[in-house]
């Protein structure tokens, strides 16, 4: 049932944080209370040295006492108290601050057990259930499917969490392989699946579901129930409430059959009953206790207290406010909502659940929510049933609802988006609405002062997906260090840009690197030039007094390049690699002079087949391939799982002599750095470095070295033979550049988010110069170009710079007003890159803007350029790939499935001379292999997870990586006809190995 490598994994992390908390707690002891019962659970048991006292017989027996009764009261220090030290705990917890402020919640055994064995009993579990751990462990309802499973003998069914937010792919596994019996989600988690999925397979008449419990959220209506249950539907339904702040679940309703055949339009479901040793009290405005009417619900009971916070001691009877409001009707509660749901609109009070509930008994509609946003908007975000006609759900939508209740915009979406714990995201709603906005015209009110201070605070924390009613964000709070990254700064930056209705230069790099005080100053500054007392100061162009850390001369750079060229590889080894954006770089070793070596680089792609003749001496393929055709297809070649989201490209390092070999070298997000062997998929060596990666990695000159930048801001410069450490170059902050390679010197040139550009001798173990980018981190890969030799890096901050790659000064520089992430890319006359502005720059090489060409979204995607025909490609976050002439021209574009964020790679079509194709990949897991003359789809496959690694192609193999955790490789197959050939070259290029 279970993956035991995962669990595997995860048993060696728990001895790994025990230690930890042997460290933490060097006081306490522990005791082996592992046991096993039927009912009684003990998950772990601590007690301090200096209250263990084997000659005091009192405190001895107090000791066994307590081991031996798990459900005994604990010592109180008088009637009225409890008292945190003598409870023992069985989890702490944090909670998410959905519904509230963010909270530490200690949760004593005697609280949550009672839970476990009430719902193990209203279940009827036995050892036959299958329970599906739907939760992460940070959300307190694992707990209960955790031990709902242990006490009863049943299964339990881990996966990995990624693959819950696949719907098509869970599915499967829960309903179709694994056939789960008990399942316990919230409602907006079950959404995920369509309602055909759901009426088909997990409500059908012949599903294995047996137990069906949704909590965490409102209840669906009836209505929607009885559109998911497929008539002949056997699976018991229960309506689970309840708070983290009284650990876990309060109250358990099971959904009679009566209730689904109901007459009634949409009857009420009530919240049920109280669970074993909870106490629920209905209190309205006054706080006073009624028994009919409405009011807000307390939760409680002798045993089920919890701590909360630094909270150590609590009266007796302790009741716990929900926040949440019931009304009380013939001895039942049925949900209203929140009051932070509730506003006043039209002079009337409106609750959001209403207009959730009555839009989810349209037919059009598959699931929906509900947003009042900052600019008092009312919101009505659909997941649509199938295609429907946006004017008439508008006539629906507004015909059932209260004249007050009607939104004022209506938004379409492909599906609910969720937090970690499965609830619905209201930050990210706010999100969407914000670009719909934009899409419109739509302009936010400009603001200043204390308002826009306040203002500035709202934003913050919708960008970092946090309650909008949490405490005011400390003014020392930094984005990066809240949960923020790169493209939720871009989305920060672009709000407040919106908010003071003007750009503001240089404010992504305050938000990357600065707190929330420096931000709002920065943008007053900006808004309101006249209070700089220093103008000069803030506004200084002139690019010279930027921080250069160089050799006294070109002297050294003489004398590096002479010692470069004059020194020989063992073997005569010729290499080549290949990386994104169809770069290619090629060391050839000298055979006429074999004291000497040649390198030159190639900005483009190189036929496959003279490839394969250079690096396979001896091996005549006269004629392969003798007739064009536009049959394609891909073919998974092999996997590699990484444990965690590859996000960097791939390196592929073809060699020749006597390691012939063809290896490809990439990073993932669980610290690996892999060394796999192109045909069979094998991990040739792996290390674990000291974060994560995202870098790509570079071949260095001299062929014997990997370099990758690593986010704990290391350069790592590890033996391409076997991963070992030949030198790690720190920098001040994470490195995301991937590195570029001078073929004429050798040296490794990288930026980093410590806002400087470096110069590595990686052979002499030394930085040869450093360049401070004008307060600018460096997220794109720098670029160099032999004719002129120049190197081009692009920041943050929008400014774009050329660089002798010799001395590291400053040539001239293109200030491009917003933030590139794009890498750059060059051809013989040209200097091309992407940005933030949904713009497409072409520069010459002396800096003058030749042509820039507009799409519909931020370009993140690096250009790839064909040295064919001379034309550049690249993608678009409008969901488009894109192909211009050199002269700014548009060729061609192909729509995607979703955002393209890899770069292209252009590579020669193995069924026709002299044309070419491109592999491109979109964000939601589609690979392309597409014409690259004609923008002509040829071929398409679609991973699970989505893609950011941009492919690479080589000897008829695509390789990337996927944040589904693996990398993967496909062979280019092509028609019937050829696949003989096909095979012929594969065979071939194998016997390389």
């Amino acid at each position: 049932m279970c993956d035991w490598a995962l669990l595997s994994t995860r048993y060696t992390a728990a001895l790994m944080d025990s230690r930890v908390f042997r460290q933490l707690f060097p006081s306490w002891i522990e005791k082996d209370s592992s046991k096993v019962q039927h009912l009684n659970i003990t998950i772990f048991e601590a007690l301090q040295r200096e209250k263990i006292n084997d000659k005091d017989p009192k405190i001895k027996d107090d000791h066994d006492q307590t081991s031996s009764a798990l459900h005994s009261p604990p010592r109180q220090l008088c009637d009225e108290y409890l008292d945190r030290d003598q409870y023992c705990l069985a989890y702490v917890l944090h909670t998410s601050g959905t519904t509230g402020n963010p909270k530490i919640v200690s949760v004593p055994h005697c609280c949550i057990v009672p839970n476990v064995q009430h719902l193990g009993s209203i279940f009827g579990m036995s050892p036959d259930d299958l329970v599906f751990l739907a939760s992460p462990l940070t959300f307190d309802p694992s707990v209960i499917e955790m031990f709902l499973a242990l006490s009863y003998g049943a299964c339990l069914l881990i996966v990995p969490e990624h693959l819950k937010m696949m719907p098509r792919k869970l599915f499967h596994i829960l309903f179709q392989q694994h056939r789960v019996t008990v399942l316990q989600v919230t409602p907006t988690l079950l959404r995920r699946f369509s309602c055909d999925s759901t009426q088909s397979s997990v409500l059908s008449k012949e599903t294995s579901l047996r137990v069906l419990a949704l909590g965490g959220e409102q209840f669906p209506p009836v209505s929607v129930l009885r559109h998911w249950m497929e008539p002949g539907n056997r699976t018991r339904l229960f309506n689970l409430y309840g708070i983290t702040e009284v650990s876990s679940w309060a109250t358990c309703y099971e959904v009679p059959e009566s209730l689904l055949n109901s007459n009634a339009r949409d009857p009420p479901v009530p919240l049920g009953r109280p669970l074993c040793e909870t106490i629920v009290e209905v209190r309205n405005e006054d706080n006073n206790r009624i028994e009919e009417g409405e009011g807000q619900v307390f939760l409680g009971g002798s045993q089920r207290v919890c701590f909360i916070d630094d909270e150590c001691i609590l009266p007796c009877g302790m009741m716990r406010s929900t926040g949440d409001w019931v009304r009380l009707q013939d001895g039942n509660m049925y949900y209203i909502g929140r009051r932070d749901n509730q506003f006043k609109r039209h002079g009337k009070r409106l609750n959001t659940e209403y207009i959730q509930q009555v839009v989810e008994e349209l037919e059009p509609v598959e699931a929906c929510a509900v947003l009042w946003s900052k600019t008092e908007q009312l919101i009505l975000f659909i997941v649509p049933r199938g295609s429907v006609d946006k004017k008439a759900l508008w006539r629906a939508v507004e015909s059932n609802l209260l004249s007050h209740a009607v939104p004022d915009d209506l938004i379409l979406i492909d599906t609910l988006p969720l937090t970690k714990h499965g609830k619905l995201d209201h930050s990210c709603l706010s999100l969407l609405y914000d670009d719909h906005v934009k899409e419109n015209g739509s302009q936010p009110k400009s603001q200043t002062g204390h308002d826009f201070w306040k203002s500035l605070q709202t934003l913050w924390k919708a960008s970092l997906g946090f309650p909008e009613d949490v405490p005011d964000v400390a003014e020392d709070s930094l984005f990066l260090l809240g949960g923020g990254d790169s493209l939720k700064a871009i989305k920060f930056h672009e709000n407040v840009e919106d908010l003071v209705g003007k750009p503001v230069p240089g404010l992504l790099e305050v938000i990357l690197n600065d707190t929330i005080v420096a931000v709002c100053r920065h943008v007053i500054r900006s808004i309101c030039p006249e209070t700089d007392k220093d103008k000069s100061k803030v506004h200084a162009t002139g690019i010279e007094s930027s921080n250069v850390i160089v050799d006294t001369s070109t002297k050294y750079h003489r004398k590096r390049k002479a010692d470069f060229l004059s020194t020989s590889t063992a073997g005569l080894t010729s290499l080549l690699s290949l990386s994104k954006g169809s770069q290619c770089f090629k060391n050839i070793c000298s055979y006429t002079e074999p004291a000497g070596q040649q390198y030159r680089v190639i900005s483009g792609p190189i036929q496959d087949l003279a490839l394969l003749e250079f690096f396979s001496p001896g091996c005549k393929q006269s004629k392969v391939f003798s007739s064009s055709t536009r049959t394609l297809s891909l073919r998974q070649r092999w996997a590699s799982d990484t444990s965690k989201c590859v996000d960097a490209s791939p390196l592929v390092v073809l060699s020749s002599g006597e390691d012939s070999t063809v290896t490809v070298y990439i990073g993932s997000h669980s610290h690996r750095m892999q060394a796999l062997d192109l045909f069979a998929g094998t991990v040739k060596w792996e290390r674990i470095l000291g974060e994560r990666i995202e870098s790509s990695a570079a071949l260095s000159a001299c062929g014997n070295y990997i370099i990758v930048g690593c986010y704990d801001g290391g350069v790592y410069v590890l033996k391409r033979s076997d991963g070992a450490t030949h030198w790690v170059f720190s920098t001040g902050d994470a490195v995301k550049s991937s590195p570029a390679v001078d073929p004429v010197c050798g040296l490794v040139y990288i930026g980093s988010h410590d806002q400087h550009l470096y110069a590595l001798d990686i052979e002499g173990k030394q930085c040869v110069w450093k360049l401070h980018c004008q307060a600018s981190a460096v997220f794109s890969s720098p670029c160099i170009n032999l004719d002129p030799h120049h190197l081009y890096v692009a920041t943050l901050r929008g400014l774009v710079l050329a660089i002798n790659p010799s001395t590291g000064k400053p040539l001239w520089k293109n200030d491009i007003g917003k933030p590139v992430f794009s890498s750059l890319q060059c051809s013989d006359k040209r200097v091309f890159f992407g940005c933030v502005d949904a713009m497409f720059y072409c520069l010459s090489h002396r800096g003058e803007k030749l042509w820039q060409f507009s799409t519909e979204g931020p370009i993140f995607s690096s250009p790839c350029v064909s040295t064919v025909s001379k034309h550049v490609m690249f993608g678009s976050h409008d969901g488009f790939i894109y192909c211009c002439s050199a002269e700014g021209e548009l060729l061609w574009k192909h729509k995607a499935n979703s955002r393209v964020y890899a770069t292209p790679f252009v590579f020669p079509n193995p069924h026709s001379e002299n044309t070419e194709l491109l592999a491109a990949a979109s964000t939601d897991g589609s690979l392309w292999i597409l014409d690259a003359h004609s923008g002509l789809l040829i071929s398409q496959c679609t991973l699970e997870g989505e893609i950011f690694s941009s492919p690479v192609v080589c000897l008829n193999q695509l390789v990337v990586g996927c944040r589904d955790n693996y990398v993967y490789c496909f062979d280019l197959i092509g028609s019937m006809k050829q696949n003989a050939d096909i095979e012929l070259l594969v065979t071939t290029a194998s016997s390389v190995t």
